[in-house]
């Protein structure tokens, strides 16, 4: 069998692995306070048990099967149970929710993993003529609903993981031009460039589980896009497998050659073929990397200075800025201090903070990292410096940034954290233009406590300014509340107020996580009626028979495309109650576990 690794079936990343708060002192107190739930009395969910999950049986024919052993070898096509739950859901908050109920109403039949460009063609015609549906495969850190068949698909789910094709396959040194197969994940392809001096620069939350393929599926962007940009930036050159045919895009600097095909295929996920290889443009590894950390009185001085440094010949590798709110939240998760340390960070900067006049309720924490020539990153980090002073924030060092860089890819496991306690934590990004900033935090902030009030729960919402560009920003949204009677109903409420507030305030449906099923409701509404028309016969001229991971991104014809209450109208056990009830504070008992 397949030697390509997977995280675990119910949750975030590595068996093992997982958030712990008995070394962090605030965390308590402050998961008390924002949601209600006491971590002390918690009763943490047993294990989720697969023995317990009913998988039903493929319909995958002998035949079928035959021929796609045939084209990869026996070993690598599968009907195994924990295979097809691995590959039926990436790793949204919904998808786990579904997972450990047992409600998932539509597995994949058979996993496949192609060696290369040759056996994928071959696969894809064979799931054309068979009339199948084929879903491509990454790592299954998707959180938009872009890798589940819908339930009442009749056909044979093809799962197609690209885990065996993760090579790097040349370095063209003096264009810094690198050709990567899609099923490399970041870890390996960032391994195997790094031992030749490069790095390909792009470091989604996600990194660790993600793979280069996914993320031009679904138009990735990282943490240190500010200097390297979006997958769109990096991606020059692609080759994607059709029925009949492989797509080839080369990787020319810029051309003036029609519409772009290019970006046809940068976010879609899968529905205009399967992408084996992609030509990124990588750098040489910088002679430094510094992350400093700097406060600010109020997220409206610490967005004023993002937008200078931003337009200012300034150029940092990082900016990002936690609202106060998450600013708490951070400060909540630090590890217990000792000696010095502790005095300096609980007293010293509080008083400093004061003396100044700040509120410590409203203050915000930014990290702004430096990359290069050790001259440039200082000269980076003396343009900065100024710029921040100049909007009243203050610079404590680089101890927080390098906590920062060893923590940023663990986010994902305080979810899994939550859930096993009855709770909800997820995210929702979007990106909108600098004059709406401040207008776009606030109202979907008060969008997300109005869903709450309307649920008759305490919930909780921060955010951060994740990415910065000349004439806008990312903001990225986490929020979080005990579940109730009805966890994926109430999901659904909250999570809709903050997609319809996106739109009703001028910013997109999504910055980095693609559309999927979960957010292709309110995509009319970010692209207009017109711009769905062109996607609708774009793919139905490409995939007639709808073979290629159908219906993700545009919902189903007279389904509502947009508006409260939609979000998976389109999809599948939308809000199938779970018939287990969570209370707050000192009671929380709730768990969600394998049906």
């Amino acid at each position: 069998m397949s030697d390509v690794k997977h995280m675990k079936w119910w949750g975030w990343g590595n068996e093992g692995v997982g958030f712990h708060w008995q070394d962090k002192p605030g965390f308590a107190p402050f998961v008390l306070q924002a949601v209600g739930l006491d971590l002390h009395a918690a009763t943490p969910a047993e294990m989720p048990s697969f023995g317990k999950m009913k998988v039903a049986k493929s319909a995958a024919s002998p035949a079928l099967l035959s021929k796609l052993a045939t084209i990869v070898g026996e070993g690598h096509v599968t009907t195994d149970d924990m295979e097809r739950v691995v590959h039926v859901y990436g790793k949204s908050l919904r998808d786990l929710v579904r997972i450990r109920e047992g409600l998932v109403q539509r597995y994949v039949d058979v996993v496949v993993y192609p060696a290369d460009e040759a056996e994928v063609q071959k696969v894809v015609d064979a799931a054309v003529a068979a009339d199948a549906v084929l879903i491509p495969f990454g790592g299954g850190s998707n959180i938009a609903g872009s890798l589940e068949p819908r339930a009442d698909e009749k056909r044979v789910v093809i799962s197609l993981d690209m885990g065996r094709m993760r090579e790097v396959v040349d370095i063209d040194e003096e264009s810094g031009l690198a050709r990567i197969q899609a099923g490399a994940q970041g870890p390996d392809l960032e391994e195997q460039l790094n031992a030749k001096g490069w790095t390909i620069g792009h470091f989604p939350d996600s990194f660790t589980h993600s793979t280069i393929g996914g993320w031009v599926a679904t138009r990735s962007s990282g943490m240190q896009s500010d200097k390297y940009g979006d997958i769109s930036d990096i991606a020059r050159g692609m080759r994607v497998v059709r029925p009949g045919g492989t797509l080839v895009i080369r990787a020319n600097p810029s051309v003036s050659n029609g519409p772009s095909v290019r970006e046809m295929v940068l976010g879609s996920e899968g529905r205009l073929g399967v992408i084996t290889e992609v030509t990124a443009q990588v750098h040489r590894i910088p002679e430094k990397r510094d992350v400093y950390a700097y406060f600010f009185p109020n997220w409206e001085a610490g967005i004023a200075a993002m937008q200078e440094i931003a337009e200012s010949d300034a150029a940092p590798t990082i900016t990002r800025i936690s609202d106060a709110p998450e600013t708490g939240f951070s400060l909540a998760t630090s590890k217990e201090r000792h000696g010095f340390d502790k005095f300096a960070a609980g007293t010293v900067l509080p008083t400093l903070m004061r003396s100044k006049g700040w509120k410590l309720d409203d203050i915000c924490l930014s990290f702004i990292g430096y990359e290069g020539e050790a001259s440039h990153a200082q000269r980076q980090k003396k343009l900065v410096d100024a710029i921040v002073k100049k909007h009243g924030g203050m610079g404590v060092g680089k101890g927080p940034g390098v906590l920062y860089d060893q923590k940023k890819f663990d986010t994902p496991y305080l979810r899994d954290f939550l859930l096993d306690r009855g709770a909800a934590g997820d995210v929702s990004e979007t990106a909108m233009p600098w004059s709406k900033v401040n207008q776009v935090h606030d109202n979907v902030s008060a969008a997300a406590h109005k869903a709450y009030d309307e649920l008759g729960i305490k919930g909780w919402i921060m955010s951060h300014m994740s990415h910065s560009y000349h004439s806008g920003a990312c903001l990225y949204f986490t929020f979080a509340f005990v579940f109730g009677d009805d966890p994926l109903g109430e999901y659904d409420h909250v999570k809709s107020a903050i997609q319809q507030a996106f739109v009703d305030n001028g910013s997109s449906i999504s910055h980095h996580h693609g559309v999927g099923v979960e957010h292709a409701p309110w995509l009319e509404q970010d692209i207009s009626s017109e711009g769905v028309k062109i996607l609708s016969g774009v793919f139905q001229a490409t995939d007639p028979g709808g073979n290629l991971n159908p219906r993700k991104i545009l919902a189903d014809p007279g389904v509502p495309t947009s508006g409260p209450g939609t979000t998976r109208k389109a999809g599948a056990a939308s809000a199938a109650p779970v018939a287990k009830k969570a209370t707050r504070a000192s009671t929380a008992k709730k768990k969600v576990t394998a049906g």
